[in-house]
């Protein structure tokens, strides 16, 4: 059998996570069957429609690396299509017509159908008596358009989830009615939040663009969600590309609810910016720094790799360049208020702060050891404890109490920002309220 499965969202909104791995279930199938994967819009729904929603929908599966071999075919432009399917019901006797709407009528039996993953499933159809295939406004239902788009369009398998299952016995009994070939049906688990109900913004974001936004890799978030449900095997958790297309086994996906785990998302993200060459990570950041004016556009390609090199173990997401590590590009930083009462306030921070400003403004090299041996020094000759000059200099000089190694940052930052920020800390923050 020829492989052809198709994802047909609905331009109503924004690609929920959910429906992003559904496609990309989809999509690995396909490939991994050297098959085709069909894109179809359903938007018979004009009012609720929105051009913005499907250009989401295109840059969400363009993020996740996801190219269809056919389409976009959109429903509302196939509406001929379905009033001539719905006139073969009326013709046969299948179908009657009910103020203005073509009503399809179900006699009681009961539905088998067998699920790739579920086995066989079987529905009564006194649960639904009747079904309504066209509306008076000469537009189809979900079920009708779905049955006669995936048969004309040659759908080998429907995979979607679990909240369809519903609507398989239906859709069952119109490809009978009209004389089409069912398609295999396999029904994936749906996503849960930590409260095991389906996921939503009570636990955060939902859409992939919001991910995308916040700066996770393609590749990670594709390793992430097809996770949600399936394995590889062998304890693997970092898969991509070819290998993830190798290994991908529909028949593997779990039966149960699978649980989206932010943590682990963002884990496994941090596992890909430390796999990314640096020159890769220093255009990604360059790319978010430049949106927001941080950065210039003949900017320093050296610098920034060298801030890339140093932030490459810490990033979780591209966006903590901007919430934790903005010190780099701010002038002045902003300085925690906290950290400054901590840290700056104290008696004799100022003089330290100060005599290790004077000491710096001398040297002819400013790298991180030659710095580092600048303060260790201090720190002897004024019989101090270490943190006693270390922890005011790197609030003074990242305005955080919490920074990258300080020595090295320093080193990046540069001796005139340096020198500048500790002569601010000492002069304008040490002071008490």
């Amino acid at each position: 059998m020829s492989v052809r499965v198709r994802f047909a969202p609905s331009p109503t909104g924004k690609l929920h996570v959910g429906s992003a791995r559904t496609a990309l279930f989809n999509w690995l199938f396909a490939r991994h069957h050297r098959g085709a994967f069909v894109l179809r819009i359903e938007d018979t729904d004009q009012k609720r429609s929105n051009p913005a929603f499907l250009q989401d929908i295109y840059a969400s599966l363009a993020f996740l690396g996801i190219v269809a071999e056919e389409g976009p075919i959109f429903q509302s432009k196939r509406l001929a299509l379905y009033q001539e399917h719905a006139r073969r019901l009326l013709q046969a006797g299948a179908a009657a017509e009910h103020e203005g709407a073509v009503v399809f009528s179900v006699s009681p039996q009961a539905v088998t159908f067998t699920d790739l993953l579920h086995g066989d499933i079987t529905v009564d159809t006194t649960l639904f008596e009747s079904l309504v295939l066209m509306k008076s406004d000469g537009t189809p239902t979900y079920n009708f358009a779905c049955v006669v788009d995936d048969a004309l369009m040659q759908i080998s398998h429907v995979i979607r989830g679990d909240d369809h299952i519903a609507n398989t016995p239906k859709q069952v009994l119109l490809y009978r009615a009209l004389g089409f070939a069912l398609p295999v049906f396999a029904h994936i688990p749906l996503i849960v939040g930590v409260d095991r109900a389906r996921l939503s913004k009570r636990f955060g974001a939902t859409s992939v663009d919001e991910y995308r936004q916040v700066g996770y890799l393609p590749d990670a978030f594709v390793n992430y969600l097809v996770l949600l449900g399936w394995s590889p095997g062998g304890n693997r958790e970092l898969i991509a590309g070819q290998e993830l297309i190798d290994a991908f086994d529909l028949s593997k996906v779990r039966k149960t609810a699978a649980q989206f785990d932010q943590r682990k998302l963002d884990w496994l993200n941090g596992q890909y910016l430390k796999r990314t060459p640096l020159p890769r990570l220093a255009e990604l950041l360059a790319e978010r720094l430049k949106a927001k004016g941080w950065l210039a556009a003949d900017h320093d390609l050296d610098w920034l790799a060298r801030v890339a090199a140093l932030l490459q173990d810490r990033l979780r997401v591209l966006e903590d360049i901007e919430d934790q590590h903005a010190f780099f590009f701010r002038e002045p930083p902003d300085y925690e208020e906290e950290a400054v009462a901590k840290y700056l306030r104290g008696d004799g921070v100022a003089e330290r702060l100060l005599e290790l400003r004077e000491r710096l403004s001398r040297m002819s090299s400013f790298d991180a050891p030659a710095i580092e041996a600048a303060a260790r020094a201090l720190v002897a000759e004024r019989q101090l404890a270490s943190k006693d000059l270390i922890h005011p200099a790197r609030v003074a000089v990242t305005g955080r109490e919490v920074s990258p190694p300080l020595f090295e940052t320093m080193a990046v930052l540069g001796k005139a920002k340096v020198l500048s920020r500790l002569e601010h800390a000492a002069t304008a923050l040490s002071r008490k309220p």
